[in-house]
């Protein structure tokens, strides 16, 4: 009985040592990752697709992420060729590219971004310190250049990428978050902006009441000219018509000449007479015949 018991431990102590050694044995590798497998500190294998492979128990596997990384560390000042001085808060986006590299010179992501820290700011610095602070702040896209700078720290020859490579690092990009002038300066800086913006908006304002001005005697201008012409068309009108009534009034007293002189002097009458008006007749006025006993049209001419 003692003896199956033995038995049956040492079995078991097998069984268990063979999981072992095959858990041990057995590695696998994700596709945002790589592994390295190292014997006693010695690389043995870098494994870059995803799957199961296989290593010896005692061998250990070392996981590398090959992921973009982002290293953003707190805003920085540089000093610019002018000896102004700028705060410039960057961003570097880099990746492991050569995991064998990189574990043997730097060993981790801190590491790494040590080295990167020292790499780019080395290179910020020298770009900056060959520029103006007004070529990294200008709004003038003929003086501006910022974009340019971050550009030439990630070109295909530039010797950011160069240093990186030899820990095994790509840097993808570098990219600036934000640009600030120092606090010493901030508030000069800010009323020169202000007094720029308040220049501008003057010049706009100027150019707007010089258009305006433009407008308004283009329109007076036009609205003379339509007048004139109203008033030309109106009294050549006015002429035609006059002329039309005369040519009338003429027909008219050429039939009878009497009857239109009766009918122009009623009228005149009834214009001149109201219930307001008082007048002071002779006894002999022909608007007192009229008035008391009318005329007949075979009478004698009425005098004046």
């Amino acid at each position: 009985m003692k003896a199956r018991t033995a038995a049956a431990t040492l079995l078991i102590l097998v069984l268990a040592l063979v999981a072992f050694l095959a858990w041990r044995s057995v590695v696998f590798v994700d596709e945002a990752e790589y592994v390295i497998v190292t014997q006693f500190g010695r690389h043995v294998a870098t494994h870059r697709e995803a799957g199961l492979v296989g290593k010896l128990p005692w061998q250990s596997a070392i996981r590398i992420d090959r992921r973009i990384q982002i290293y953003d560390p707190l805003p920085s000042e540089f000093l610019a060729s002018d000896k102004k001085t700028v705060n410039l808060d960057v961003f570097a986006c880099w990746e492991v590219t050569d995991p064998k590299r990189f574990l043997e010179t730097v060993g981790d992501p801190p590491g790494a971004e040590a080295r990167l820290h020292d790499i780019v700011w080395s290179a910020l610095r020298a770009e900056v310190g060959r520029r103006q602070l007004e070529a990294l702040v200008s709004t003038d896209a003929e003086k501006h250049e910022l974009d340019a700078l971050m550009d030439g720290l990630t070109g295909p020859e530039s010797a950011v990428r160069a240093a990186a490579a030899a820990y095994g690092i790509r840097i993808v990009d570098v990219r600036l978050k934000r640009i600030s002038p120092p606090a010493q300066v901030r508030d000069s800086v800010f009323s020169r902006m202000r007094s720029e913006r308040a220049r501008v908006a003057r010049q706009f304002r100027a150019e707007g009441e010089e258009l305006a001005l433009a407008i308004r005697a283009d329109a007076d201008k036009t609205r003379t000219e339509t007048l004139a012409a109203a008033y030309k068309e109106a009294e050549t009108l006015r002429g035609q018509a006059e002329a039309e009534a005369a040519r009338v009034y003429a027909a008219a007293h050429e039939k009878d000449p009497e009857l239109y002189e009766l009918l122009r002097t009623l009228e005149a009458y009834r214009k001149i007479l109201d219930e307001k008006t008082t007048i002071l007749l002779s006894s002999d006025s022909d608007l007192l015949k009229f008035l008391t006993g009318g005329v007949s049209l075979d009478d004698p001419k009425p005098k004046k």
